[in-house]
């Protein structure tokens, strides 16, 4: 369901940035380079500019509502149901108590020093 929603989320928003792109701003906009005179011809400027406003608006409060209906639809418990190899292995994984220095052999113990001593002695 809520797959459906982002879905469809992310139509209405690519519909959105098609629909801005169109309309004729001050600089111009992509209707007057793109053909936009025919259908000014045809509908009219003001009745052309009124439609593509109403759209975007409609677009707009169409993804704020999909997106605070996917805000409450999500579950947020945590307990979301994952079937993963790794994430099923990771969880029945034991990490083992005491790791060997890397280059020892593994029943030899490690000399602990602590910085400005040295282990030889004179």
């Amino acid at each position: 369901m809520v797959t459906a929603i982002i879905v469809l989320i992310c139509i209405l928003t690519v519909l959105l940035i098609l629909v801005v792109l169109i309309q004729n701003s001050k600089g111009g906009g992509l209707a007057g380079e793109l053909g936009g005179l025919g259908s000014n011809q045809l509908m009219g400027v003001k009745k052309t500019t009124d439609l593509l406003e109403q759209i975007t608006w409609g677009l707009g409060i169409g993804v704020m509502v999909l997106s605070l209906a996917t805000y409450v639809l999500v579950d947020r418990t945590g307990t979301a149901n994952f079937d993963s190899a790794n994430v099923n292995r990771a969880q029945t994984q034991t990490l083992p108590s005491t790791a060997p220095a890397p280059g020892a052999p593994a029943g030899a113990a490690t000399p602990q020093t602590t910085p400005g001593t040295s282990t030889s002695q004179p």
